[in-house]
């Protein structure tokens, strides 16, 4: 939905729902959608975050019909697309996942071919009046980047999409813009880092003059079509793991003339003190199918799990000592208070507090994904309930409407 006064759009996540095969994805379309937006937006039209898969992204780049059955069906529910998560190109519900959620990354072919597919996809079903964003990994899973070649690979292949993308709105005359989604145990994770990556590699001379030779294009105009197609998803659950000063990194992104193509509003596990009996209670979020990386400030000094048990072993190793934790584990963003720990919801609020103020964004969209593995206790009503709550809560602190 169009917020208006300049706040952007809002949605959520349809990775939330099953959505791997395009039959899927549909399906879980036509049973959501309609109730989320009369419950949260009768008399205007609902903006939609499409979830598209490698599957779905090749069935609907090669079959007309079907993407004008998608914006039919649209039409007549008045709903709109603006954005599309093409992060995972495999598999996502009902299995595990972990560090292959990240498979292909930036230095394959398919990566490049599926991302494509999911622009020109756009370009034709998105709604008029809308630039559309496609989400994608933050480049690579961080342990299999050995070097400069690999570095040199991915950016290569990031710069051969925003070359697709320069001639796609020659073609069209629709922009599509692709954001790198920062992330934790990735190449991309901290908001400095990835500054640092964007001004000296991507938005560099010799960025410049590779994207001029891939579309064709002056170099002067290279350097404004790099920031006019590529930018960050700042996912906020995100940074807060990664102990980023939200405000700080939203004033290095605009100081740096990195965009934020898409304000993404995530709510993470916050541990403010370590101790047995919150070791316990953690224990409940161990069994998920999802990576749960965890950073640990001690006396200081950050560390990094890759899950939430490797941190727990290391408690059980060596208990004791002040530690505070945050854990990739997304949890409504609704919520502050978890018992026997917290959330990173203090980060979402800052996050929308300086949007409110000053947008940061055209394009918000709430991700909590994690809906079939939340403990019970933490699932009041349906799914349905879930979502319309968070987009209420996020809404309201937007717009002052009803207070939390």
């Amino acid at each position: 939905m169009d917020l208006g006064s300049r706040l952007g759009h809002l949605t959520y996540s349809t990775l939330v729902h099953p959505g791997d095969t395009w039959d899927e994805m549909s399906t879980s379309l036509a049973a959501y959608l309609p109730e989320v937006k009369r419950r949260v937006s009768p008399d205007a039209p609902f903006g939609v975050s499409l979830r598209l898969s490698g599957a779905s992204a090749d069935r609907l780049a090669g079959d007309v019909a079907a993407r004008e059955k998608v914006k039919r069906y649209l039409a007549e529910n008045d709903l709109y697309v603006y954005t599309v998560n093409a992060f995972p190109h495999g598999p996502f519900k009902g299995r595990s996942v972990m560090e292959e959620v990240y498979e292909p990354d930036w230095s394959t072919e398919e990566r490049v071919t599926y991302t494509a597919r999911v622009a020109d996809v756009l370009a034709d079903i998105a709604a008029d009046g809308v630039e559309p964003t496609i989400q994608t990994v933050p480049l690579a899973y961080r342990p299999k980047v050995t070097g400069e070649p690999y570095v040199d690979l991915f950016t290569r292949n990031v710069l051969r999409v925003v070359a697709h993308l320069v001639r796609l709105e020659r073609r069209t005359g629709r922009r599509v813009k692709l954001a790198l989604e920062p992330e934790p145990f990735c190449f991309l994770e901290t908001i400095e880092e990835t500054v640092r990556y964007f001004t000296s590699r991507l938005y560099s001379r010799a960025g410049a003059e590779t994207l001029a030779e891939l579309a064709d294009l002056p170099l002067a105009e290279a350097y404004g079509a790099l920031r006019r197609h590529l930018g960050i998803v700042f996912d906020i659950g995100h940074q807060a793991v990664e102990f980023d000063d939200i405000p700080a990194s939203l004033d290095l992104l605009a100081e740096t003339g990195v965009p934020i193509f898409k304000l993404q509003q995530a709510a993470a596990l916050w541990v403010p003190e370590v101790t047995d009996d919150v070791v316990r209670e953690l224990e409940r979020f161990t069994h998920t199918i999802y990576l749960s990386q965890t950073s640990e400030r001690r006396d200081g000094t950050l560390k990094r799990y890759l899950n939430l048990t490797d941190a727990i072993a290391a408690w059980q190793r060596e208990p004791g000592g002040k530690r505070e934790w945050r854990t990739h584990f997304h949890v409504p963003v609704f919520l502050d208070d978890l018992g026997a720990f917290r959330t990173t919801r203090f980060a979402v609020e800052q996050a929308l507090d300086r949007h409110r103020a000053q947008p940061q964004s055209s394009h918000l969209e709430i991700e909590t994904y994690t809906w079939d593995v939340l403990p019970e206790d933490l699932k009041t009503g349906d799914i349905t309930d879930y979502v319309v709550r968070e987009l209420e809560f996020v809404r309201d602190r937007l717009t002052g409407g009803p207070a939390t």
